[in-house]
């Protein structure tokens, strides 16, 4: 897709031998014939939102890491940063954890498990898991996962948590449509993979300036979509391109945009940290719209509704749109986080209590999958939104003073910090 006003279009083929193309196509090319060429952030939407495309999740989103990531246990760790944050906030009676897209449950699951393990921590807080999923397929799988059949939908279409159940430990857990449905109260966000999932408008620098990049359909091919500028400026190109920007390609999540606005107002006004955890730069790359289907590279226009369909994360664009009400930290490379958390200390006492030369190797093997720049290490970036209270240094004492104490300095954020070991 580098040269986008010259765009190689592919051939669909139905999936029967006919030559009636696959449902979605067919939607997507009378939208068109209506409407006219769409944004590529419309297409993402209505492949997201195809009831088809959450049955293919249901099974497992294509491009998800989180199996492969927990080898090692960093799942847990982001557990752990978790009740750090918690810590660094004074340990307030409520914490809130609240998943955007949680997949399977898998991270929520390994993160319920750290609280376990260290109820003694935790102490008397209130703890209580949240879960932003729209598809209700997913939810089905989340439930069965996280509470077994300890969990039932909503009497009432339009109810706010449309599914409730709990943990074999009694820890409540909610779905939710929106975010702004979860409740109000100090909170910690965590999305693992989300934001690269989320529609993006793509923009190209022309002699006449920025113009959108929308898909269309082939002229010369019925069937076939294809990328096309539009010709003259649109409300997105107007409005999502920074004036000082160098690129000449730029690709920007609108929705992602809202939603950390949401997470930064909510952190403001209660208290709590978001985590994201995703593919992503700060603010250098141009062209990184790209399909998965069956761990392979797809044509992000070919078969509509059968791959997953994802952008890398502007980091950069995130910081800006956060504003400066909330602290960002980030993003740091996974290797440099994880390192950060302590990795490596971990690494050499399972080593050295590992007397079974096959462990041993499977573990010197999950740690060069996770650290290793060429692999994990480098494609996942991690970033943080924090209350600025979190940051700030304690104040020096005035006026005169019998006894001196020193004020306690705020507790270093976990894996954005280098943690000495003692």
């Amino acid at each position: 897709m580098r040269a986008l006003l010259c765009v190689k279009a592919q051939q669909l083929s139905a999936p029967d031998g006919n030559n009636k193309p696959p449902s979605m196509l067919r939607h997507l090319t009378s939208k068109i014939k209506a409407t006219g060429p769409i944004p590529v952030a419309e297409y993402m939407r209505e492949v997201l939102t195809n009831p088809v495309k959450f049955m293919l999740a249901a099974g497992g989103k294509l491009c998800d890491s989180s199996a492969g990531s927990n080898m090692f246990g960093l799942l847990q760790l982001i557990g752990v940063w978790i009740i750090s944050e918690w810590m660094g906030a004074g340990q307030p009676k409520q914490l809130q954890l609240v998943e955007l897209g949680p997949g399977k449950g898998s991270l929520a699951s390994d993160i319920l498990r750290v609280f376990s393990q260290l109820q003694s921590v935790l102490g008397g807080a209130s703890v209580s898991l949240h879960l932003v999923e729209v598809s209700p397929a997913l939810s089905v799988l989340q439930a069965q996962n996280l509470t077994g059949n300890r969990s039932q939908e909503a009497d009432a279409e339009d109810d706010l948590v449309y599914r409730r159940g709990e943990t074999e430990a009694g820890l409540p857990v909610s779905w939710y449509r929106r975010l702004d449905d979860v409740p109000t109260g100090f909170s910690v966000f965590v999305a693992h993979e989300f934001f690269d999932a989320l529609p993006i408008h793509k923009f190209q620098r022309t002699e006449k300036g920025w113009r959108e990049v929308l898909v269309d359909i082939d002229p010369e091919k019925p069937d076939t979509l294809r990328f096309v500028v539009a010709p003259a400026p649109t409300l997105a190109s107007t409005s999502l391109v920074q004036a000082d920007e160098k690129r000449d390609h730029v690709e920007v999540s609108a929705e992602g945009g809202v939603i950390v606005q949401q997470l930064a107002r909510r952190i403001i006004e209660d208290g709590g940290a978001a985590l994201i955890i995703d593919y992503g730069h700060n603010g250098t790359k141009t062209d990184t719209f790209r399909g998965f289907k069956g761990h392979q590279l797809h044509d992000v226009l070919a078969s509509p509704g059968s791959a997953d369909l994802t952008a890398d994360v502007d980091f950069n664009y995130l910081r800006r749109v956060a504003g400066g009400g909330v602290a960002c930290l980030g993003p740091v490379t996974q290797r440099t986080f994880l390192k950060n958390m302590g990795i490596d200390t971990r690494m050499q006492v399972l080593i050295r209590n590992c007397s079974d030369p096959s462990t041993r190797k499977q573990l010197i093997s999950s740690y060069n999958m996770l650290t290793n720049p060429a692999k994990m290490g480098e494609r996942f970036h991690f970033f943080s939104l924090l209350h600025p209270s979190r940051l700030a240094k304690p104040q020096k004492p005035e006026g005169l003073k019998l006894e001196k104490k020193k004020s306690p300095a705020p507790l270093p954020v976990a894996g954005f910090t280098e943690l000495k070991f003692t």
